[in-house]
């Protein structure tokens, strides 16, 4: 490009920063096209908008979606069997609250994380959100309501009175069955990760509840109070 060319290209492009009537706006000049902030602000919302309402497939997205794949499957919750027909891709934790009403399993992160969820399956403990209704076929479920009842409490939850164990109540379900199934696995011999001695059976001791329990967690922070609790029904072992 020539110095003239440049130079007029120069005088062609130009910004400024003008004010006119009080009010400071941006406008630009090329080639004798003109636009202020405020038209270049109406332009944007108007792209945005047009792209908004333009049909899906106008930008080869399917219209459609397929319907979801459907099982049977049979649930024993608290003693009582259930059979539903669920979305495959339905979890434990989602059958529980939305078909069968049970909603004391709480649902906290929805990815494991937290322990709100957790249910007994079988004896062991396992979170509700990380499995699929229909893996558990004719599995023998205990949730929350299951452990007692206002007129009958389990020990575990008449412990969480006795030493308030809660505060806000959320995490509360899942930290009761999760202590229950903690203190079956130390009286079966279950080892966990600080278990000094693997050759006799682990104890109940503060150490082992706290990494036992350690999925669980307590956002209002009552630790303490629900370690009192657990080591009450475990026979009040302290170190």
């Amino acid at each position: 490009m020539s110095n003239h060319d440049h130079e007029a290209d120069k005088r062609h492009l130009h910004r400024a920063s003008c004010n006119r009537g009080g009010n400071h706006y941006l406008h630009i000049e090329y080639y004798g096209f003109r636009l202020t902030r405020r038209d270049l602000l109406k332009v944007g919302v108007a792209s945005v908008a047009t792209v908004a309402m333009t049909p899906s497939h106008a930008f080869g997205a399917s219209a459609t979606t397929s319907a979801p794949e459907l099982a049977r499957v049979t649930l024993n919750v608290n003693g009582e069997s259930h059979s539903l027909e669920v979305d495959t891709r339905t979890t434990l934790l989602d059958a529980l609250r939305e078909n069968l009403h049970l909603t004391g399993t709480k649902k906290g992160c929805d990815h494991g994380q937290c322990g709100a969820c957790t249910v007994i399956v079988d004896g062991r403990r396992i979170n509700a959100c990380l499995t699929l209704a229909v893996m558990q076929q004719d599995a023998e479920i205990t949730t929350i309501e299951g452990l007692g009842t206002l007129d009958n409490l389990h020990p575990m939850q008449a412990a969480f009175i006795k030493h308030d164990g809660f505060q806000c109540g959320y995490c509360t379900p899942g930290q009761i069955c999760s202590s229950v199934a903690v203190l079956k696995e130390i009286e079966m011999g279950i080892p966990s990760h600080v278990t000094s001695d693997l050759t006799s059976p682990p104890q109940a001791t503060a150490d082992e509840i706290r990494e036992r329990m350690s999925g669980n967690i307590c956002r209002c922070g009552a630790y303490s109070n629900i370690l009192a609790a657990i080591e009450d029904v475990a026979g009040g072992q302290k170190l």
